[in-house]
């Protein structure tokens, strides 16, 4: 279960995540971190929210973002929001570590998410950060913080969710696993 104070660490890329905020503090309000991305490039792939809306304060360091196409880089003092729904992505692209404050409003369960991301890194599960597509349906199907990836339409994501995604839980895959947070989806 997330708490804040908990500290993650990425076994493969070195970054670095606290909880300041969980979404059980916050009654579901929002999940604040302060994040130290120490990995280099466009790890994550262009995606949405559906539901979220994610803030980041830049504290030291220099954060690149594309949101609507536009590519911006943020030094210290310098915050964005990057809208639910719209197509965006962010990321290291210096060779120095960028320190920031991340802000997921609504929280919804996207504490867990990251929880079971570094719990299956840990693990073996998500090699080079690929976490494979079972389980990106499993996810993306049972999880709250619904994210879509941005060059796939929404629609065939959603029938392969529904379709594979149950198939994935009979396989023994889950959203969030009970070894990595006390909880299941």
């Amino acid at each position: 279960m997330p708490t804040k104070g908990q500290i993650l660490t990425n076994p493969d890329s070195g970054d670095i995540y606290e909880f300041l905020e969980t979404a059980k503090d916050t009654n579901g309000q929002r999940v604040t971190m302060k994040m130290t991305l120490k990995s280099k490039g466009e790890l994550v792939p262009n995606h949405l929210h559906a539901l979220q809306d994610e803030h980041f304060e830049v504290v030291s360091g220099k954060l690149t973002t594309l949101l609507d196409g536009k590519k911006q880089v943020l030094t210290q003092g310098e915050k964005i929001t990057l809208p639910k729904n719209k197509p965006h992505k962010h990321y290291n692209n210096d060779d120095e570590p960028v320190v920031l404050i991340q802000t997921i409003t609504p929280a919804l369960d996207f504490d867990y998410l990251l929880e079971n991301i570094i719990g299956l890194t840990i693990d073996g599960k998500i090699p080079n950060g690929k976490a494979g597509l079972i389980q990106e349906l499993v996810t993306l199907k049972y999880l709250d913080s619904k994210s879509y990836l941005a060059n796939i339409p929404q629609g065939l994501q959603k029938i392969l969710m529904n379709i594979v995604g149950p198939i994935g839980r009979l396989l023994g895959y889950r959203a969030i696993y009970k070894k990595y947070s006390d909880i299941e989806k």
